[in-house]
């Protein structure tokens, strides 16, 4: 008999609250409030896409219902954790608002919440999406969310909360979930990686953290994809060749070259990133972050507190910034903004890159503001350097 392979983010679902990654002032809230029983009625999760909000509300609707919480954690050991841990409990109810978004629905849920919980104190519903209901569906529920039976508790989760309607925002206690910034993702993969036998090398886990953007569960999927690409050693370039993308060291190169205006070294890189198989769209992504960092860097004074990277790369961020202008930068960013839009009509990705990069690199060429500026920041640059007087006096120009 095969068993059946259970993917990585469904095994490492935070149990307690303590496993709950990134959200530390919304679990201790939450902690507080099972601690001295001041249990809220309607709770509204909102937050990107993995970032723990229906992890945490199945932790919070155990919690609620057990009957001997460690520190306003479930025990998971006492019969109702062990009953509400099975898939089949008749308490804890998720609803998926995706495909159950119609005022139908929400009559039948409005319905059965005079029915008393089965195992604990609380009966818990945890709607899902939820600013895909129907407008109808949202009036249906108003009056149940306002006043719900002393039994009943209500989560809604959401990555888009600003669909909700403000009637519905009112009656809610709101969490916002914060995206999980690289250092606690990478602590997170080293555990996996440890306690699933697998040998991971230390720039694939940041190279993973920061293509996840946040999300613990993206960051766990792709994770779970590189084990199977790569079985139990895992390196930095079988997450490169997964992702399609390019390392650091070569998008910093790319950005040097732009920085310095090189566009003949620039068509080179183009050519060994298409044979190398990479995706042109995801390197594009990768080096609007790029140049973007390097702005932070350049206009902040503790860009630290705003780069989630490692003390090497904002070492690296710092030098490189000191070679570039800002309103080299600032342009290279609004090309590549425009060109990520118009690649996703184009059969010619390439050939865009290419036309983008010779553009940022040759500001004489435009006629706009920002094209000037570009270029008077240049010149200002090359006679605080001496090299407009080297050129003169090499050429014969009298500057007398």
């Amino acid at each position: 008999n095969i068993l059946a392979y259970t993917a990585l983010y469904r095994q490492w679902r935070p149990e307690i609250f303590d496993d709950v990654i990134g959200q530390d002032a919304i679990v201790r809230i939450l902690k507080n409030q099972i601690e001295n029983n001041r249990i809220g009625h309607a709770y509204l999760f909102c937050g990107s896409r993995g970032t723990g909000k229906t992890s945490t509300a199945k932790v919070f609707a155990k919690a609620v219902n057990c009957l001997t919480p460690v520190n306003g954690n479930p025990c998971l050991a006492c019969d109702v954790c062990q009953k509400l841990s099975l898939d089949n409990n008749m308490d804890i109810i998720e609803i998926d608002a995706a495909s159950n978004n119609g005022v139908d629905e929400i009559r039948d849920l409005r319905d059965k919440v005079k029915y008393p919980p089965v195992i604990g104190r609380y009966r818990v519903y945890i709607i899902d999406e939820v600013h895909m209901l129907s407008t109808g569906a949202f009036n249906a529920l108003l009056k149940t969310l306002e006043e719900p039976p002393q039994h009943i508790i209500f989560i809604l989760a959401t990555t888009e909360p600003h669909r909700l309607p403000a009637t519905i925002l009112s009656r809610c206690q709101r969490y916002n979930f914060k995206r999980i910034p690289n250092k606690p993702i990478v602590e997170r993969l080293e555990t996996v990686a440890r306690q699933s036998g697998v040998q991971i090398e230390s720039d694939a886990l940041n190279t993973i953290a920061r293509w996840a953007e946040g999300s613990m569960r993206d960051a766990l999927s792709l994770m779970d994809q590189c084990i199977g690409f790569c079985d139990n050693y895992v390196t930095n370039d079988d997450v490169l060749a997964i992702l399609g993308t390019a390392d650091q060291e070569f998008v910093f190169n790319v950005v040097q070259k732009i920085i310095e205006g090189n566009s003949s070294e620039l068509f080179g890189m183009v050519e060994t990133l298409i044979d190398d198989g990479r995706d042109v769209a995801v390197f594009v992504r990768d080096l609007i972050q790029h140049l973007r960092n390097l702005l932070v860097v350049k206009m902040c004074r503790e860009p630290e507190a705003l780069l989630d990277v490692g003390q090497d790369t904002l070492m690296a961020y710092v030098r490189q910034a000191q070679e570039a202008g800002h309103e080299r930068l600032i342009r290279a960013i609004e090309i590549l903004c425009s060109l990520e839009a118009d690649m996703k009509w184009s059969t010619q990705p390439r050939v865009l890159l290419e036309m983008a990069l010779v553009k940022i690199c040759r500001p004489e060429q435009e006629e706009t503001l920002n094209a000037l500026l570009d270029r008077v920041e240049r010149l200002e640059r090359q006679i605080r350097e001496g090299r407009m007087v080297h050129q003169a006096v090499s050429s014969g120009v009298d500057l007398a």
